[in-house]
């Protein structure tokens, strides 16, 4: 068929030899890709340059249909800490070329490592627009926190209206959301541009789950819930620029994995969803000592990695918030119970744990704000030891362009509530971090709205970790 690369190139968790190349040969993107029910073998060629005058690296993958004919090279031997090129040839047909980017050597200090924070995009909400001012960031590295897709529903006057005529339940109906994304040219471009790094929150399957629970247990069956988890973490796999090791086996799918940048950077990418005791709703629950987010075997790995780091800086990517939102003016306490405040005994553990960990510093999503925080060793206390920062990003698309009229008259009455807020903000983007040994300079990045296909960028506030002083500054 003509037209096999229509959902663009990605390269994705680069290690300091080697890094995944993706594509996926799909004619007919919205209706199950239309390649036929045959394996196709696809050339893969790495370069030292964009033009391919030296190639370093080539190979043959064979796109299955069993995988949706997606391709993911372990393109290995390649040099620590530089650039380059790949593109993916089938007979005459030449995918567009990608750039990419090795990590660094093991035992390299680091100068310095860009990386921009994403998550939540959803289609029908609005216009990738923050991935074109990110392109022109040029980050190192893109870190994707969860919701890569959403599963709602197809609806009539929205920005842009989700394909199908219902959620997605199968792997075709999966498969067939993601091509619908992947179009998007602007996360298109950005793919092409740099690595990344990618884990899933909640709407890559269904709102809310946890563990093998569905969101709405009296509509979905164990079994038919098992059925669709299977569906969608096939279709994640199939669309993501992850290693084999991330091929799921039926309902499992192993997403926690670590990335070091040298002597730099320690990247510790969790999974809050496949372990997690169902969410509670009452405020005695979230502190029952039973509840866990990570479950133990991830975080025995979580805090073996943290305490034995050779980094300077140990990062935790988090699909959701770990700092506490108190949503109750004056007394009492009333708490968002999907994020980390729901479960609050491990976090409060895993933030003791903090005071003897170097530089943590926690990357989140899913809250559609950005909301960045000094992380305490107890919220109950205001005058607990900080402990480390949190920066939770805001949405790419998601809640689309906001009242931001109506975001301060519902946040500002809280801030005496939650002192540890250093910045709150309502508007579409993403968060830029240049990470060095004495500190990390962020930048809140923002655009001036989602519902057209291009925007204006602008920082709406910068903030700075040091590294010989816990929690975060805001500079203006």
């Amino acid at each position: 068929p003509e037209g096999l690369f229509t959902l663009g190139v990605a390269s994705g968790d680069p290690l300091p030899d080697a890094v995944v190349l993706w594509t996926r040969l799909a004619p007919d993107p919205l209706h199950g890709g239309g390649m036929p029910d045959a394996p196709v073998a696809v050339e893969w060629q790495v370069a030292a340059d964009p033009r391919f005058r030296r190639i370093v690296r080539r190979g043959i993958a064979q796109a299955l249909p069993a995988y949706g004919h997606s391709v993911h090279a372990d393109a290995r031997g390649l040099e620590a800490g530089r650039e380059y090129w790949y593109r993916f040839r089938v007979g005459g047909q030449v995918s567009p070329v990608g750039r990419t980017h090795t990590a660094p050597h093991p035992h390299s200090p680091g100068g310095g490592l860009r990386i921009a924070l994403a998550s939540c995009q959803n289609w029908q909400n609005g216009f990738f627009t923050p991935y074109a001012d990110m392109l022109a960031q040029n980050p190192d590295l893109v870190l994707f926190v969860g919701d890569y897709i959403y599963e709602s529903a197809p609806a009539a006057g929205s920005v842009r209206v989700h394909e199908g005529s219902g959620e997605p339940y199968s792997l075709e109906q999966y498969r067939n959301r993601y091509a619908q994304y992947r179009t998007d040219p602007d996360l298109q471009a950005m793919h092409a541009h740099a690595p990344w790094v990618v884990t899933f929150d909640d709407h890559e399957v269904d709102n809310d789950w946890a563990g093998q629970v569905p969101q709405d247990p009296t509509k979905q069956t164990h079994d038919a819930f098992v059925t669709r988890l299977t569906a969608a973490f096939q279709a994640y796999y199939e669309h993501m620029p992850v290693r084999a090791s991330q091929i799921p086996d039926g309902p499992h799918i192993q997403m926690y994995r670590r990335f070091d940048y040298g002597r730099l950077v320690r990247l510790n990418v969790l999974d809050t969803r496949q372990f997690r005791s169902d969410q509670v709703t009452t405020q005695a629950g979230a502190q029952d000592p039973m509840l866990t987010m990570l479950g133990a075997t991830q975080k025995e790995w979580l805090l073996r990695g943290l305490h034995r780091s050779p980094a300077r800086w140990n990062v935790i990517a988090s699909q959701i918030m770990m700092a506490e939102t108190d949503i109750q003016q004056g007394e009492g306490k009333l708490w968002f119970y999907d994020a980390w405040d729901g479960y609050q005994a491990e976090r409060n553990a895993l933030l003791g744990q903090f005071q003897s960990v170097r530089n943590p510093l926690v990357l989140s999503g899913d809250r559609h704000l950005t909301m960045i925080s000094d992380l305490k060793k107890d919220f109950g206390n205001p005058s607990s030891a900080v402990v480390g920062a949190e920066f939770v990003g805001t949405s790419i698309s998601s809640n689309g362009d906001q009242d931001l009229a109506a975001f301060d008259a519902y946040w500002n009455p809280l801030r005496a509530d939650n002192p540890h807020w250093k910045f709150i903000d309502a508007h579409r983007g993403y968060h830029l971090f240049d990470i060095g040994r004495q500190s990390v300079e962020a930048q809140v990045r923002v655009v001036s709205t989602v519902v057209k296909p291009t925007a204006t960028a602008s920082t709406a506030a910068r903030l700075r970790v040091r590294s010989d002083r816990p929690g975060v500054q805001l500079l203006g």
